[in-house]
């Protein structure tokens, strides 16, 4: 790399090859050689060159060097003809040469070419056209994984229409069937109420039913204790009996008092008995 420059020189050999494969084509690459370089560079050459390198990047015919801007008022622009394709290839390729990091660009470097000059700017020009093409293909390869997200978006967004119009259709009532809709609809809140009602008359029964085990538990408890108050009453009968008794009406008073609390006793148990048969049986119609 010479010294002082961003891009290495190329031998001449390379440059040549370089512009006759990428730039120039037909009978322009064919005749295009070493000559016209060194020793002493073409000056029609290289003007052409410089020409095909404006189209090559910026899209510039050649012809378009030659035509006299319509909106400058000119004066005697016959005589500046011959002269217009050089001011305007100059100020091209002095914009050009900026972006390929070669800043002094001159007037003699068309009119009167250098062959060292003229290598320094053709390998300025083949550097950044190296690193273009590097950066089209980079972009070119973003570009394709654009437009296949694109396109998977644009399908996507043509099946979410679809699905919406799905939606929609499955949503809305038909006008033939609103009436049976509203039928339904008018039916299913009908049962609603009906089954909340039900709902309630059952919590209502279940509650009868918890209190009516509360007194069956209470009255089977009132009833067990019945039944050891008679058998102790039994036991003391039988002790009774089989005292001996010095007065017999003493004796007659007391059996007849047993017999009232045995009356009494039975008359208890029937009685818890018949409460209990009252509620088994309402437990059972509940």
């Amino acid at each position: 790399m010479a010294e002082g420059l961003t891009f290495p020189v190329l031998k001449v050999d390379d440059i040549v090859t370089y512009f006759q494969s990428e730039i120039l084509t037909g009978s322009e690459a064919k005749n295009f050689n070493k000559n016209d370089i060194v020793p002493t560079p073409k000056t029609e050459s290289i003007q052409r060159l410089y020409m095909r390198i404006l189209q090559f990047v910026f899209g510039i015919k050649p012809e378009y060097h030659y035509m006299m801007p319509v909106n400058e008022n000119v004066q005697h622009s016959v005589l500046q003809e011959s002269f217009l394709p050089i001011c305007s290839i100059y100020h091209q390729m002095s914009q050009f040469l900026q972006i390929c990091q070669v800043y002094d660009f001159q007037l003699s470097d068309l009119l009167n070419p250098r062959a060292k000059r003229t290598i320094t700017i053709l390998c300025g020009i083949i550097n950044f056209l190296q690193f273009r093409k590097m950066q089209r293909e980079v972009f070119m390869e973003h570009l394709k994984i654009h437009n296949a997200a694109k396109e998977r978006e644009k399908r996507q967004l043509e099946e979410i229409r679809e699905a919406e119009l799905k939606i929609k259709k499955l949503t809305t009532i038909p006008p033939e069937q609103r009436a049976a809709f509203e039928e339904i609809s008018s039916e299913i809140a009908e049962l609603e109420k009906l089954m909340n009602k039900e709902s309630q008359e059952v919590g209502l029964v279940n509650e009868q039913i918890a209190q009516l085990r509360v007194k069956v538990a209470e009255q089977t408890k009132q009833l067990s204790f019945l039944k050891v108050q008679l058998a102790t009453l039994d036991e003391e009968q039988a002790k009774l009996k089989s005292q001996i008794v010095e007065s017999p009406e003493e004796m007659k008073n007391d059996f007849e008092k047993m017999k009232e609390t045995v009356k009494k006793i039975k008359q208890s148990m029937v009685k818890a008995c018949f409460t209990v048969i009252i509620v088994v049986t309402e437990l059972f119609h509940c």
